[in-house]
């Protein structure tokens, strides 16, 4: 199997591709992927931070994005289930249309809620949100899979970064503003029309071509069939446990570094102003930059030795952090962290994803890439969710992300190794195949 977006194309054939209406498809979904995931993010942890809500009950709140990581529990149902009335407008068009709605209701829910007389309740509406948004994520994910083609996966992926930073940080960056004005309560009800760009885009475009449909569940064999079947297949694959360790191994420095960045900003003394201009506005850009070079590696260099590439720098920029830490506040400082932090990531955000979306089958594409992109973070959000706000206290910023630095380094490792072995090429799915494997079924 050739290396896709082999390293044969111009500069300026690199470029082109943005401009096309599947990737720019990616781009609205991305925006619309973004913004639950700010709700319960860092835009929440400042919200609970300036409430007066210790660290250890602050970094717990990361847990409710274990729902997202639950989330291959009922994908199938995305695949599999015919929504009534609105089912004509197709599968996928008509699961946008309602995980849209309800994300919308359950980011206004969490709206009305105060932590400060109701943590509890608290909770229980950020968990509403992150079920709602890692449905929304379900078929946003298999939606913009299927309308990109094989040879767009690369530049796809980047143009769904870019809108997914653009969805998270205006969302972020709106609540900021507005809860400084109007309170934290009118912040998140302004935030729910972020849902629309993706519900738009299914409507303008509509159906996927590329979709596939899986076999009709007439009974309860036909169901556990529809359950199994995407497991069964991918494990079927050669070489497919090692994919998994990858999966599972590649992003727990990242993501327990990445969790824990505004409890660091809010402990060195930088004002709300200052988190806008240089995490929201420095990082917005320097996030952009790097999916842009992440598309040209991508398209230049092959999926292995991009995806190798910003796996180095992503471990790389969880050290940045540590410096920033033992040199104390300095908005220099803080500058070149998280420029470097999300220069690295936005190339990741390229490549990773890139990688993940090849290893689909397009019978199953809601159900594995929804198994997929809940394995690659659920160990960190655990770890940070369960030991962060303790590891951070008994050991201190410096040390914890030293930690962060040292467990991005299996990743790297095994993804080398598997290189090596040969089985990236091995594990790619029918959605990095020209036929979709309306032929053979095959991904080789």
């Amino acid at each position: 199997m050739t290396e896709l977006a082999g390293g044969t194309r111009s500069w300026s054939d690199a470029v082109k591709p943005y401009v096309q209406k599947e990737p720019l498809a990616a781009f609205f979904l991305g925006v619309s992927s973004g913004f639950p995931y700010a709700m319960i993010g860092a835009t929440l942890t400042t919200r609970l931070a300036q409430d007066g809500i210790d660290k250890k009950a602050v970094t717990a709140f990361t847990l409710a994005f274990l729902v997202y990581n639950l989330k291959w529990l009922w994908a199938w149902m995305v695949d599999g289930v015919r929504l009534p009335i609105i089912g004509r407008l197709g599968q996928r068009v008509s699961w946008l249309l309602l995980t849209g709605l309800l994300v919308m209701a359950a980011v206004a829910n969490l709206a009305l809620v105060d932590p400060t007389t109701g943590l509890l309740q608290t909770a229980y509406a950020a968990i509403l949100v992150g079920a709602a948004g890692a449905t929304f994520d379900i078929v946003i994910d298999a939606y913009r899979i299927e309308t990109l083609k094989p040879e767009q996966l690369g530049v796809g992926s980047g143009m769904s970064q870019y809108g997914w930073r653009i969805g998270s940080v205006a969302a972020g960056a709106l609540a900021l503003v507005l809860a400084a004005r109007i309170g934290w309560h009118g912040a998140y009800l302004a935030c729910a029309v972020f849902a629309l760009p993706a519900m738009l885009t299914g409507l303008v475009l509509g159906e996927p071509e590329r979709h596939r449909e899986a076999a009709a569940r007439r009974g309860m064999g036909e169901v556990w069939q529809s359950i199994a079947g995407p497991l069964v297949e991918f494990f079927r694959r050669r070489g497919a446990v090692l994919v998994l360790c990858f999966i599972l191994l590649h992003k727990i420095g990242d993501t327990l570094a990445n969790l824990t960045f505004r409890l660091l900003f809010d402990d060195m003394g930088y004002s709300n102003d200052e988190i806008a201009i240089y995490d929201v506005g420095i990082g917005f850009w320097a996030y952009l930059i790097g999916i842009f070079v992440g598309g040209i590696l991508y398209a230049r260099l092959g999926m292995k030795r991009s995806v190798l590439i910003s796996l180095v720098l992503m471990c790389v920029s969880n050290f940045s952090f540590a410096a920033l830490a033992a040199l104390g506040k300095s908005n220099w400082g803080m500058a070149g962290a998280i420029g470097f932090e999300n220069f690295a990531s936005g190339i990741g955000g390229v490549t990773v994803v890139a990688y993940f979306s090849a290893l689909c089958d397009l019978r199953f594409t809601a159900a594995q890439y929804a198994l997929i992109s809940a394995a690659a973070s659920i160990v960190g959000r655990f770890l940070t969710g369960t030991t962060a706000g303790a590891l951070i206290e008994r050991f201190g910023y410096v040390d914890f992300y030293l930690l962060t630095t040292a467990l991005a380094v299996p990743g790297i490792l095994l993804f080398w190794l598997m290189m090596r072995a040969g089985l990236i090429d091995a594990s790619i799915g029918t959605a990095a195949t020209a036929d979709g494997g309306k032929a053979s079924g095959s991904a080789a």
